[in-house]
């Protein structure tokens, strides 16, 4: 399916039955749109009480980068999960990052909006590009190359 989708949005309810992820490393608030094999809209809010505030940095608290990067990665994981055809519950591996750049650091109170689009596919690996936004101005990009697998039976 290619079409925009009835109901784009996503809470964090469904996106857990998409991502194993977990607290503290479920990184994905909402989705706000998405098109199947074309692109995803998330979104991620930063409060104070984030476990890594703690050490990154006391008195300054900055959002790691690898973590922006982790936020990016699952709205991609969301969109490749979601897209994905075939039996069973796929789960999304990511295999590289390019082009990492950071624009400007992300403190409590802002809202990610994180914006991935398919660049190639062949199957079973997805090129994404990804950008993070914070009131319209880029906080964040980077290329990211995922492989979508089955996940593997406990039989």
């Amino acid at each position: 399916m290619t079409d925009m989708q009835s109901d784009p949005q996503m809470d964090v309810v469904q996106i857990q039955a998409l991502l194993p992820h977990r607290y503290p490393f479920l990184l994905v608030d909402r989705i706000l749109e998405w098109e199947a094999n074309t692109r995803v809209v998330g979104l991620k809010n930063v409060t104070v009480n984030e476990p890594f505030f703690q050490g990154h940095f006391p008195g300054q608290p900055i959002m790691p980068g690898v973590l922006l990067l982790e936020v990016m990665a699952q709205v991609g994981g969301i969109l490749a999960r979601k897209s994905a055809q075939g039996k069973g519950r796929p789960t999304v591996f990511l295999t590289g990052v390019e082009k990492a750049k950071f624009r400007r650091p992300v403190v409590p109170g802002d809202q990610l909006r994180v914006e991935v689009e398919v660049l190639r596919r062949k199957e079973p690996f997805w090129k994404m590009g990804g950008k993070i936004l914070v009131d319209s101005g880029m906080v964040c990009e980077a290329e990211m190359t995922a492989m979508v697998r089955e996940e593997l039976s406990a039989e």
